[in-house]
């Protein structure tokens, strides 16, 4: 008799899927053809069915946003307390060598969910709300591989993938596809990019939430010329006046450049679009008010969401990839944690991501799900003080260092940049209590918890993810070999105790944002020269050993070299 195995997306139902609170026709009949699959190979062929298939946890990852090693109080923070989240770790695993792929947020992302070093996708940098998905619909993904496994699956948060398709613009008033629902995720609730940029609504489903059929049309424009060398150029710090301020490029809403009285605190010339809640953003918006979000509602409306996609699939395996904005600027915490940190709003806004995480640990134990929800806790990238926006985080610090023991932060290529929190519960099966000093990567997370789930990974997918799953449950200690990190700097190499940068050209930018005032973040910037670091003995990157070790860094180039040919992305 041959064996029946779950069908891949390309094969199942593709009714549209539209809302966080309907379990639509495809979801049922992947459900359908899941159960039968599982009659069958029992019949059959039980032997080459996952043995961990009856047992699969329920599976969230709270994906942290532009949040650094030395944040959470369980790895050392005095002036922030997370207490929600080190109990997290008292309850699980809590790793010192846990990597994002990139120092910057689209890249990490997407190797989160596609298990692909993002360097192999060219597009793949920081997007606006005008680029296209940047995952390919055809392609195999986290939420894809977990779903043919019978998982209810849902994005909660920030996107900043793409929506659409490439040579067409997006009509925010009508459907916007394709999205997270297209590339495996059975329901969306998101904030399409990042909380800087228009447009600041909600999008769930296809449609933009909350859009009111009276409302103007919803328009979106952000200069051609939009980064932020030609920003600060042209419209820098003194450069600006009355007469040459930029003026809106839609509509005719107040901007930071035409209004700038109007700011809760001032923008750089990057960030002096249109204003919504006192804050401007990066483009120009019209239209859609009735959408809009308020930034000080953020966390509770996604942990609302949250509440709802857990309390509709409560019976049934469910993987929740809650992504949350905190702590990406502009920040705006909610009034009742203003003040809670020693370190300004910034400190602030750490301590309201930690409320969320209390709160997902509330409801999952009230439903009697948590001893059988494996958490992951992580972040997409390295901290930042200023990032466009004098809100106070430069001077209201008080010492504290958000990279912990590492050099640099988000952007760059210093350990700072990578290196995250992470935090790994499962009270059923991860042990209890313990530091890990395995070397793991998010781009693990694909075939980690594809294991976990009793899923299987489709034989001609090309990936960079490795089974870490004893590793994540903190029963080995072996992880990875080695690991590739992105930055604007470059890529590097991560091999046991070495380091190792190729020469390339370095980001002038980045470092600039670093360096602006006096900060534990003040980094040194990297030449164009290679590097190698040995970070058992260095930790801060300060000693570069490529001529007394000219050999290991011939080695690890040339491995380097290999990892980047194995294979390429092509762009759809």
């Amino acid at each position: 008799m041959s064996c029946i195995h779950v069908v891949h997306k390309k094969d199942r139902e593709s009714s549209v899927k539209t809302t966080i609170s309907s379990f639509n026709y495809s979801t049922l009949c992947k459900r359908f053809l899941w159960l039968a699959g599982i009659v069958l190979l029992g019949i059959g062929c039980a032997s080459e069915f996952p043995e961990s298939a009856p047992n699969q946890p329920n599976i969230i990852i709270i994906y942290a946003d532009d949040v650094g090693y030395g944040d959470i109080s369980a790895y050392g923070a005095e002036q922030i307390q997370t207490p929600h989240i080190d109990r997290l770790a008292e309850q699980g695993v809590r790793f010192t060598n846990a990597y994002a792929s990139s120092a910057m947020c689209t890249p990490s992302r997407y190797s989160l969910l596609t298990g692909r070093y993002a360097f192999r996708l060219e597009n793949a940098g920081i997007l606006s709300a005008e680029d296209p998905l940047l995952i390919d619909p055809e392609s195999s993904t986290l939420p894809d591989i977990l779903g043919n496994a019978g998982y209810a699956t849902s994005i909660v948060g920030k996107w900043h993938l793409g929506l659409g398709s490439p040579g067409e613009a997006i009509d925010w008033n009508g459907s916007i596809a394709p999205g997270p629902l297209e590339v495996g995720f059975d329901e969306s609730f998101i904030v399409p990019v990042t909380n800087d940029r228009v447009p600041t609504v909600y999008i769930q489903g296809h449609r933009v939430y909350q859009l009111s059929q009276a409302d103007d049309s919803l328009e979106i424009v952000y200069p051609k010329e939009g980064h932020h060398d030609y920003q600060e150029e042209h419209f820098g710090e003194g450069k600006q006046t009355e007469t040459n301020a930029p003026q809106p490029l839609v509509g005719n809403l107040p901007s930071g450049h035409t209004h700038p009285e109007k700011l809760r605190y001032p923008a750089d010339a990057q960030h002096s679009g249109t204003i919504v809640n006192g804050i401007s953003r990066i483009g120009y918006m019209a239209g859609g008010s009735s959408a809009w979000w308020d930034d000080e509602q953020m966390s509770t409306v996604l942990v609302d969401k949250s509440r709802q996609f857990v309390e509709q699939h409560k019976d049934q395996p469910f993987f929740l990839y809650l992504s949350l904005t905190k702590n990406h600027v502009p920040r705006l915490p909610n009034r009742k944690f203003r003040g809670k940190s020693g370190s300004g709003l910034r400190g602030d806004a750490v301590v309201e991501l930690d409320w969320v995480v209390g709160q997902v640990t509330k409801m999952l134990k009230e439903r009697n799900l948590y001893e059988n929800t494996l958490v992951i806790f992580t972040s997409d990238n390295g901290p930042v003080f200023y990032d466009g926006y004098e809100d106070g985080a430069l001077t209201d610090h008080n010492g504290h260092d958000p990279s912990g023991p590492f050099s640099g932060g988000k952007y760059v290529a210093y350990e700072g940049g990578t290196r995250m929190p992470t935090i790994v519960s499962w009270p059923k099966k991860a042990r209890k209590g313990v530091v890990s000093d395995a070397m793991i990567s998010q781009v693990d997370m694909l075939s980690s918890l594809a294991a976990v789930s009793g899923a299987q990974i489709p034989e001609d997918y090309q990936h960079d993810s490795q089974n870490l799953l004893p590793v994540l449950l903190g029963k080995q200690q072996q992880g990875r070999k080695q690991l590739v990190q992105q930055s604007s700097d470059g890529l590097a190499l991560r091999r046991g105790k070495w380091k190792y940068m190729p020469a390339a050209e370095r980001s002038d930018w980045a470092y600039n944002r670093h360096n602006k005032g006096d900060t534990p973040l003040n980094t040194e910037p990297l030449t164009n020269q290679r590097y190698l670091f040995n970070l058992q003995d260095d930790t801060a990157e300060t000693d570069n050993l490529v001529e007394q070790e000219s050999k290991m860094a011939d080695s690890l180039h040339n491995e380097l070299n290999d990892i980047i040919n194995r294979y390429t992305v092509d762009p759809q």
